[in-house]
């Protein structure tokens, strides 16, 4: 049998095996797994390398509107390629729906940015900020019957968030028409009345927005949204999760039946509150909501990625410049934390941090690596078996990983918009050196050899 593509003698690893095996692709498929000889156009020796499913982040942000003078530092074309060179082959970004505006508006502006422009596969959640009726009762069934079968809701920020009873009306949409529904928790109205204290003290340094989001706020939010849920009688998913309290809310609504998918980041295992307090007001550069906690919020979240509490391990990438006058130090962001940017970028060091500190440190092994770096996405929003396992049938989407390779992570070496990382001097264990996409070699050996109009919008439906 020939193959266009056969990858030879490398550990490949699932989210329920590890085993040796040469993998033969064609047509852009995985065709045959096993010892395979040496028939294809294309042979890539990966002895002493690990050949995982492509990563698959199912929370990014890229060129969606921001506010009034500020602009996101990564567009499809930055933000794809930043993906793939951290080993993701597929990323799943917000088509945010603005209040006055229709859905299929939305799309058709977002579709016409990503369209010839992406690096890696895509497909898109909606963000509701204006469920009005002829929204939830036309709009909306017809984008989940077009396959925009997931979106998000926010219980934060003013432009963004949806009362109580908006959030019963688009669950009950969510539970009739078969979609997925992802959750920002935090309660604006606390978040408010913090902000007012902080401000009338003169505290508006970038590390009272941790003080003004404390956990408690996070806490709450999470049992309101999945107290609504259960009213309604559907699944949630609740996005990053940055703290034990909160995780102890999703096990024991768990407990009474609630079916809750947790997802938690990065910067809830390496960063602190700490860090918004750095000095000439770097400290902007964690601001991202929720805040990073400390180091007790941080082992309670390695907790519940090792014990599978948390079923997902996403970036929440979604980059500001720091020093701009569009980013973080905006006109009014350099004077007040209110106005800082809320985001941080981090879609390209997802994966090395979560293999360095989890799989080389002993924390968690490779098939937990597979399941929150890509098979569980694939299984939340609808794209598995296509993507996010190494099966015959599967796309040929894989990471080829070095996993003695050592590098210290400088943003002069990353591939995203931004200006900075929140991760600058971390040592880490492990990198993507190859990536394939859908049998196309898209990096090798640490050199992009992709196009920007490799990557394809996936329509499911």
């Amino acid at each position: 049998m020939t193959y266009d593509l056969l990858i030879k003698s490398g550990t490949v690893a699932t989210d329920v095996d590890v085993f040796e095996a040469d993998i033969g692709i064609r047509d852009g498929r995985i065709v045959e797994i096993g010892d395979l000889g040496s028939d294809a156009s294309e042979v890539i020796d990966a002895t002493g390398k690990y050949v995982l499913p492509g990563g698959i982040d199912s929370h990014v942000h890229i060129s969606q509107p921001s506010g009034e003078g500020i602009v996101m530092a990564d567009d499809f074309e930055s933000g794809t390629r930043s993906a793939l060179f951290g080993g993701n082959t597929t990323i799943l970004p917000f088509c945010l729906q603005q209040r006055g505006q229709s859905i299929r508006q939305a799309l058709e502006w977002y579709h016409g940015l990503a369209e010839g422009n992406c690096y890696t596969d895509v497909k898109f959640h909606l963000i509701i900020t204006d469920p009005t009726s002829h929204v939830l009762g036309q709009e909306l069934p017809a984008a989940v019957a077009d396959g925009y079968d997931s979106f998000k809701v926010f219980m934060t920020y003013d432009d963004l968030r949806l009362n109580d009873a908006e959030l019963l009306a688009t669950f009950d949409v969510a539970r009739e028409f078969g979609a997925t529904v992802m959750v920002h928790c935090e309660n604006e109205d606390a978040i408010k009345y913090l902000m007012g204290k902080h401000e009338a003290a003169g505290r508006v340094e970038p590390s009272a927005h941790a003080t003004t989001r404390p956990i408690a706020v996070e806490r709450e939010a999470t049992h309101r949204a999945m107290s609504l849920a259960e009213i309604v009688g559907i699944p949630i998913v609740i996005v990053h999760v940055s703290n034990g309290a909160a995780l102890e809310e999703i096990l024991r609504a768990r407990q009474r039946g609630l079916s809750v998918t947790a997802e938690t980041c990065p910067q809830y295992l390496m960063l602190t509150e700490d860090d918004l307090d750095a000095a000439n007001w770097e400290g902007a550069k964690y601001v991202c909501s929720p805040p990073p906690r400390n180091v007790t919020e941080q082992a309670a979240c390695w907790e519940g990625i090792q014990n599978g509490s948390f079923e997902l391990f996403s970036s929440d990438h979604c980059p500001f410049r720091f020093d701009s006058l569009d980013g973080k130090l905006n006109p009014k962001g350099a004077r007040g934390f209110r106005h800082i940017p809320n985001g941080i970028p981090g879609v390209e060091t997802r994966l090395p941090i979560l293999f360095s500190e989890g799989v080389v440190k002993g924390r968690i092994d490779l098939k937990r690596f597979v399941a929150l770096s890509a098979t569980n996405h694939a299984r939340t929003y609808g794209l598995y078996p296509r993507k996010g396992t190494i099966a015959i049938g599967s796309d040929a989407d894989l990471a080829i990983w070095d996993p003695s390779c050592e590098r210290t992570i400088r943003h002069r070496d990353l591939h995203d918009g931004s200006d900075y990382t929140p991760y600058e001097g971390l040592e880490v264990t492990g990198w993507p050196v190859t990536v394939v996409l859908r049998g196309k070699i898209a990096v090798r050996d640490g050199e992009l050899v992709g196009r920007k109009q490799d990557g394809s919008y996936l329509q499911m439906r």
